[in-house]
């Protein structure tokens, strides 16, 4: 079932919402391609089930997800991406894509940090929820640490 309520984006489902809305400060998401082992990795978090969203990109998902959620500006890894193995250096079109989503959403310069494949899984399985995407592009696995909302003044 999709959303269907004024400045929320469709593909924030039910599930989503609540573990949006679940997550403190400095707690972290993974928005996942369909090759990552989302199944086996969800398992290991708070959340301890996969979320998916299998018919959109992961860009998608990053534009839903950071449209309510900020992103935590007391750390500096506080967006962050699977590296390329072989290619450390390498930016993939996807990552690109998903940065100028973050460039965006906030207000101040968050860079995606990379990691390591089998450091990402780690990091991964300890995160609060995973989000499988539809997307098919390698490389477009992401780690997003929450931040917080100020006080209105």
């Amino acid at each position: 079932m999709t959303a269907v309520l004024k400045t929320i984006n469709p593909l924030l489902n039910a599930d989503i919402l609540y573990a949006l809305a679940s997550m403190g400060h400095g707690d972290s998401i993974v928005l996942c391609d369909a090759n990552f082992p989302g199944e086996s990795v969800a398992r290991k978090t708070s959340l301890g089930r996969l979320l998916r969203v299998d018919g959109a990109s992961v860009v998608e998902v990053a534009e839903a997800v950071l449209s309510l959620m900020p992103l935590d500006n007391f750390i500096d890894d506080a967006a962050q991406c699977m590296e390329v193995v072989g290619a450390p250096d390498e930016s993939p079109q996807v990552q690109r894509e998903v940065q100028a989503v973050i460039d965006a959403n906030e207000n101040e310069s968050f860079k995606l940090m990379p990691v390591e494949r089998f450091a990402f899984y780690a990091k991964a399985s300890s995160a609060y929820a995973v989000i499988a995407s539809g997307e098919r592009r390698f490389y477009g696995c992401f780690i997003l640490t929450k931040g917080v909302l100020a006080p209105e003044a």
